[in-house]
């Protein structure tokens, strides 16, 4: 997770929502990847998806059979479909998505088998850093919000 969490720390730096994910094959990492959404202007560039395409590309298939993938955050649908898809086995997470998680905040789509398969997934892998990030960046827009309200009152 700690690899997960420097790459949610790159996001940040770019003025993207600090979360990041890493591609784990046995103990090493294959693929990295933070969030990328306004930088790309494309919704789907969540952090597990170019984690995924990185690993992807490392080893020259799309399928990541018995990989693991380390997340800051819990993931989404669209996501989690794309890791069923590439087979992963094993979902790890920092803090839980009230608003779009798919590991048991949301809906459970970890529990599903449509794909064949079912992802294992652990949630609130270092927790409290993983929110640290995300309440200091939406802290950051509201005061940022709040300065350009105030400029134009004033």
């Amino acid at each position: 997770m700690d690899c997960a969490l420097r790459e949610a720390g790159k996001a940040l730096r770019r003025g993207e929502v600090p979360i990041g994910a890493v591609v784990v094959s046995g103990d090493r990492v294959i693929g990295r990847g933070y969030n990328r959404v306004e930088s790309r202007s494309c919704a789907a560039a969540h952090a597990e998806l170019v984690a995924i395409e990185s690993a992807s590309r490392k080893l020259g298939d799309w399928r990541l059979d018995g990989c693991a993938i380390y997340v800051t955050v819990e993931p989404c649908h669209m996501c989690l479909g794309a890791m069923y898809l590439a087979r992963v086995a094993r979902v790890v997470y920092g803090a839980r998505q009230p608003r779009s998680g798919a590991c048991g905040s949301v809906d459970d789509f970890h529990r599903s088998t449509v794909m064949g398969h079912r992802i294992e997934t652990a949630g609130g892998v270092r927790e409290a850093e993983s929110l640290a990030l995300l309440r200091g960046f939406f802290e950051g827009l509201r005061s940022d919000d709040e300065r350009r309200r105030d400029a134009r009152a004033g």
